[in-house]
């Protein structure tokens, strides 16, 4: 299934659901909005399509959208997920009126979890496994923020913390190195659907182009099909969208998150 337009139909069918929140608390629907909040303070908007919605139908979408998070005081951050192949005549434009300001657009990657799951020489003194204990998982999220230039803080691993509370499906992959973990990310199987989607790679600059970050994505596709999830997604930067594209992954669209601050 190589298929550019069946693998989005698949997308659209599969991962614009339920399945795209499972650890939500609560989800409030506007029209063809599903208005999502999350442990922490998150607040996330998304939608199979928006119904054909006019621009403005679109903009008052939107209103409503940001009126419904700003009556929640304990909402502190929304993201609005849009993707390039919607339907969505002037949504770019009123996210800005409403105060949402666009972050960097990835790739929309899909492709057959088999293609990914081969053996990468990992270099001397590598190895790739799962962490699970608390300790680790905060390393993790350390390095990662790193990595991303984020500033040190202890809120990326109480939000992963807290979700794998509240939906224990969710794998964290690293690789480790002379004591440090060099390379990380998440698998994470969409319950009911044939996919599982691959997360957070990151890679510490000196330990680039050694194929480890291949070496983590093999370990998680083989996870993946031993759960029997048969096709990855992944919303890839322009670091790891070649990697894929080099095992037969497919660009189905972009996807561009647009973020708000209280």
């Amino acid at each position: 299934m190589t298929d550019p337009s069946r693998l989005l139909q698949a997308y659209d069918d599969q991962l614009r659901t339920d399945a795209e929140t499972p650890s939500a608390i609560s989800v409030t629907r506007v029209g063809p909005l599903r208005l999502v909040t999350f442990l922490g303070g998150r607040g996330f908007v998304t939608y199979r399509d928006l119904g054909g919605a006019d621009e403005p139908a679109v903009r008052k979408l939107v209103a409503e959208a940001i009126a419904h998070f700003r009556a929640d005081g304990g909402i502190a951050q929304v993201e609005w997920k849009t993707r390039g192949h919607d339907h969505a005549p002037g949504l770019h434009e009123a996210l800005l009126e409403h105060g949402f300001a666009p972050e960097d657009p990835e790739s929309i990657m899909i492709g057959e979890a088999a293609a990914l799951a081969v053996d990468v020489p990992l270099p001397d003194g590598v190895t790739v496994r799962r962490v699970t204990e608390e300790h680790e998982v905060r390393a993790m999220c350390a390095m990662q923020d790193e990595v991303f230039g984020a500033p040190p803080s202890d809120r990326t691993a109480d939000a992963i913390l807290r979700r794998q509370a509240v939906d224990d499906s969710m794998e964290l992959w690293v690789a480790e190195a002379e004591g440090q973990f060099v390379t990380a990310g998440r698998l994470e199987p969409v319950a009911d659907t044939v996919f599982a989607g691959i997360w957070g790679g990151s890679t510490r600059p000196e330990w680039r182009g050694r194929g480890i970050y291949r070496a983590l994505t093999a370990a998680r596709a083989r996870s993946a099909l031993a759960l029997g999830k048969t096709l990855i997604h992944s919303d890839s930067t322009e670091y790891s969208r070649p990697i894929l594209e080099r095992y037969g992954f497919v660009k189905v669209s972009t996807t561009t998150p647009y973020a708000w601050q209280r």
